[in-house]
């Protein structure tokens, strides 16, 4: 039993249980750390770019990322009973403990799709507060789970109000999960919150990615990163996926077209999907500059065969935790602001993480069976690293 398992059969036990002893249960599950998986550069598979030192968003120092997975049931789907393949993602700019602003820009490829509060991250150019990613039909319950928990969290503004328009995004997971039945739950959401942290990103079928199919295999959520020569300022370039989007026939790796040569059941008849990607880096940057990142997230995805089908939503979002304490609504801010003339490298950062973070949803990603017997198959391991031998693209 993993940890997130252990939280899904927590919430359902009856209440008559005493307190204690749920507690202890809660506290051993959570207490459970989240098993090593497969990474793209385990199979051998090359990217351009240095990494940071975790090869992933977290490698943007105070960033934390928290999931809560819900897997529940089998067999034929029955509407509010499952089964249940769906989840939420947290992602923290600054931590739990450091609510304060940060500088951000979005932009959208493709609009079939849905990132709540986004009118004003552009307005403001200020993301305020943590970014969640969930199924289609679970935004509303998501978005106002994370106002109660900011209400619990932090204190009330000068005037005696508690402001908040939720950064809150999703993809379609239909396909294995009851996306009808509203399984995601205000604890669910807490949960996500709550269990945030630094250090190594869970991947694959976890969060909102955990009933996610990328380019008709299994997908979900990955993430990445790149480190800058100190000749261009040493920042940091942290990318993470929620992907569900594409087709198998456009599937490329390292620039092989690996699905061509991997046979297997098709999902889809079309591109019908949608991936959010969220970006962080400790560069310092304007929001408008922030725009700018977010618009180069779509080359790194169209290295991986991606074309942004009508039917997807492909939604983005980048944020700078630069200007630490420099978000004080009085007086004038002094702010440090890199020169557009020296963005280039962190252009080429955004794309190389982008393409790697998608790989590594896929290969941490485990075949999934959902409602109706529906099944997604996992890119298969040895198979793939055939393909790439054949094309002279593996590094060992």
């Amino acid at each position: 039993m993993n940890r997130m398992e252990a939280f899904l059969i927590l919430r359902r036990i009856p209440k008559i249980i005493p307190s204690l002893v749920v507690l202890g249960f809660f506290l051993l599950a959570v207490a459970v750390r989240a098993q090593e998986h497969t990474r793209s550069r385990d199979l051998g598979i090359p990217f351009d770019g240095m990494t940071g030192p975790l090869n992933a968003i977290t490698d943007v120092k105070g960033v934390e990322v928290g999931n809560t997975t819900l897997i529940l049931g089998d067999g034929q789907l029955k509407l509010g009973v499952g089964p249940v393949r769906t989840g939420v993602t947290a992602v923290f700019p600054r931590g739990k403990d450091l609510p304060e602003p940060v500088a951000a820009g979005w932009f959208t490829e493709n609009g079939n799709g849905e990132m709540t509060g986004t009118t004003w991250v552009e307005e403001s150019g200020l993301l305020e507060g943590p970014i969640l990613i969930t199924n289609t039909h679970s935004v509303g319950v998501v978005r106002d789970a994370v106002i109660a928990w900011r209400l619990k969290h932090g204190p009330q503004n000068e005037s005696g109000y508690s402001w908040s328009l939720p950064v809150v995004a999703e993809t379609w997971d239909g396909y294995l999960n009851d996306i009808n039945g509203f399984h995601v739950k205000p604890e669910d959401v807490f949960h996500a919150l709550d269990s945030a942290h630094g250090g190594a990103v869970e991947e694959g079928n976890v969060g909102g990615g955990t009933g996610m199919i990328c380019n008709e295999f299994k997908g979900g959520i990955g993430s990445s990163s790149r480190l800058l020569d100190a000749k261009y300022g040493g920042y940091t370039v942290g990318v993470l996926v929620q992907c569900n989007y594409g087709q198998r026939d456009q599937l490329r790796i390292a620039g092989v077209p690996v699905a061509r040569e991997i046979p297997g059941n098709n999902v889809w008849d079309d591109d019908v999907g949608s991936i959010i990607v969220v970006l962080a880096t400790d560069a310092p940057l304007l929001p408008t500059q922030l725009r700018r990142l977010a618009k180069r997230v779509p080359l790194g995805l169209a290295r991986d065969g991606s074309y942004s089908g009508n039917g997807s939503g492909d939604i983005f979002i980048a944020f700078s935790t630069a200007n630490l304490g420099k978000a004080e609504s009085k007086g004038v801010n002094q702010l440090d602001v890199l020169p557009n003339e020296r963005m280039n490298p962190l252009f080429l950062a955004t794309v190389q993480a982008t393409e790697e973070a998608v790989v590594n949803a896929m290969i941490a990603a485990k075949t999934m069976t959902g409602v109706n017997g529906h099944t997604v198959i996992a890119l298969p391991h040895d198979q793939l690293r055939k393909v790439l031998k054949k094309y002279n693209r593996l590094v060992k």
